[in-house]
């Protein structure tokens, strides 16, 4: 077994026969009030991206670029998936 310190606290881990991780965390209070609002501004931020790309796409396909539009609107909907998995863990998090 080796212990881990960090600014997380103490890890311990047993290695053996079975694979065991014991974690002990220390939070302080208000540091997930934090977290809650980073998460939350970053689900506002990325749309706000993702509809600028939108309009980004959208010119470039009436300029002809449609192959470039067609790149930029997939990492759209890969953005609104990823923001759609940052909506639920928020959710999650609020309880």
């Amino acid at each position: 077994m080796h212990i881990v310190a960090d600014e997380n606290g103490t890890h311990t881990h047993a290695h053996g026969g079975e694979h065991h991780h014991d974690h002990t965390h220390t939070h302080h209070h208000g540091e997930y009030a934090e977290t809650d609002a980073l998460i939350g501004y970053m689900v506002s931020h990325n749309a706000h991206h993702a509809e600028e790309l939108k309009e980004i796409a959208h010119t470039l396909r009436h300029e002809g670029r449609g192959e470039i539009a067609d790149r930029i609107e997939a990492a759209v909907a890969d953005f609104a998936r990823g923001n759609e998995k940052l909506s639920e863990a928020l959710k999650m998090i609020q309880g």
